[in-house]
């Protein structure tokens, strides 16, 4: 049987009763305003892959940001005629609460910027000095720039709930969950990735969907799923390791980012992060730009794209995991660092050859373990939550949370050899031992 939602803001009077019915891969169909639709729609579209460049490594993780929030959107829908259905009237949950978290669903990304959090995380920090742009706070401004823009006639109230009220703080987390990290969000796109990537997925989130309950405005999990939901946090784990730090990825992510790093100055990019009207313009397509421009001073940044498409990457040296009586106190891993560690004689090493990437991977919460944040209780009738050590439940469950990798590249095939050596250096000067999985292979090194 194919889901199909009900009209998403149909019983607003101010919206036209007109319906856009979408066909969604993970969803089936979805039904949606078609207002509210352009609303969310004119963004995502743009954004392009949900996983930033890593259709360039999975040829099958194409879909866009905007499948992404339909999933969001059915999913924040169908959370809340759950708990509706469970427990409405002592939740006081009304039509008004269902179409606001739907539409949070909907909107909850469109602040995102270029390739995702790629250009939040990796861009912006290396051109605005002490920068705290969030793409969270973009999208409750692009959401007031597309109302007003575009005349849309939407309830000025289901607006300022969208942004966050005081009130019902559980219909908040249904979207993105601050609180204990479960959320519809996570539920999608872990889902979507997985089947896009060809990865196995064994997590169901219709059993935390089932069983979840609100207490104290908070939602809560029976007991009985605290590996159900032990299995998100490490299916997504898994997913960040194979999917999203794939070294091929880092690879390439690494050449956006200087690509956009040589093109700013001309282009402005960056400059356009606080007005909203300028920031809708901006998408995956400035990759483009930079490709077609005659512009001289776009040079370098086109020929890093050219070697892009011509799968000419930057070249992994090595990696090595951290140690974990080190991750307290890590600090970042630099070109510098890799570039002092050399040693005399051979090829003379420059930061611009080289490239790190410090990946970390973790499960939502940083060193943490996330199921200290989440409360379960005992059955239906029960009006307690408590929270379950993991000594509880599994002696299996692993007793760190976090892993710091980092990764070294080489910008020139032929300085391979030399940056590998001196990436070793670094590791029996820090820690006294080469903590990496494997050698580079003599291959790479011998290239010319």
């Amino acid at each position: 049987m194919v889901p199909q939602l009900d009209p998403t803001i149909g019983s607003s009077p101010q919206l036209s009763p007109e319906l856009d019915p979408m066909a969604e891969s993970r969803c089936g169909y979805v039904t949606l305003n078609n207002l509210v639709s352009y609303l969310g729609k004119k963004k995502r579209e743009a954004i392009g892959v949900n996983g930033g460049v890593t259709h360039l490594v999975y040829p099958g993780a194409v879909h866009s940001r905007f499948e992404h929030s339909l999933g969001v959107y059915w999913l924040a829908g169908a959370a809340i005629q759950k708990l509706k259905q469970n427990q409405g009237l002592e939740l006081g949950i009304d039509n008004f609460d269902i179409q606001t978290v739907k539409l949070a669903g909907l909107l909850h990304d469109v602040g995102h910027g270029p390739f995702s959090h790629l250009f939040e995380r990796e861009f912006l920090p290396r051109v605005v000095s002490g920068c705290k742009w969030s793409h969270e706070q973009m999208s409750l401004k692009m959401v007031d720039h597309i109302v007003d823009e575009h005349h849309i006639d939407v309830d000025f109230e289901m607006i300022k709930k969208v942004k966050g009220t005081r009130e019902k703080h559980f219909l908040y987390d249904i979207v993105a969950n601050g609180r204990n990290g479960i959320d519809v969000d996570k539920f999608d796109y872990i889902v979507r990735d997985s089947r896009a990537c060809g990865l196995g997925c064994n997590f169901e989130f219709q059993r935390l969907m089932e069983t979840m309950r609100v207490l104290d405005d908070e939602i809560c999990y029976r007991a009985k799923e605290y590996l159900t939901v032990h299995k998100l946090f490490y299916t997504r784990a898994d997913l960040y390791r194979t999917i999203y730090t794939h070294p091929k990825v880092k690879a390439i992510e690494l050449m956006v980012v200087d690509a956009l790093l040589k093109a700013n100055d001309f282009l402005e990019i960056s400059s356009s992060i606080e007005d909203p009207s300028d920031y809708w313009k901006l998408d995956d397509s400035i990759i483009k730009t930079i490709e077609i421009a005659p512009n001289q001073e776009l040079k370098e940044s086109r020929d890093l794209i050219l070697r892009i498409r011509r799968r000419n990457l930057y070249q992994f040296c090595n990696e090595y995991t951290v140690p974990k009586e080190n991750l307290e106190h890590f600090k970042d891993v630099t070109p510098q660092d890799i570039v002092c560690s050399q040693k005399n004689g051979g090829a003379i090493l420059k930061e611009e050859d080289v490239a790190v990437s410090n990946v970390r991977i973790d499960l939502a919460r940083g060193r943490h373990n996330p199921l200290e944040s989440i409360n379960f209780f005992k059955d239906y009738e029960s009006k307690e939550k408590f929270p379950i050590p993991d000594n509880r439940i599994s002696h299996l469950l692993p007793a760190c949370y976090q892993d710091m990798i980092v990764r070294v590249y080489s910008k020139k095939p032929e300085l391979v050899g030399a940056i590998s050596e001196a990436f070793e250096n670094f590791q029996l000067k820090t820690y006294g031992i080469k903590a990496q999985v494997h050698e580079t292979p003599e291959k790479k090194k011998r290239r010319l």
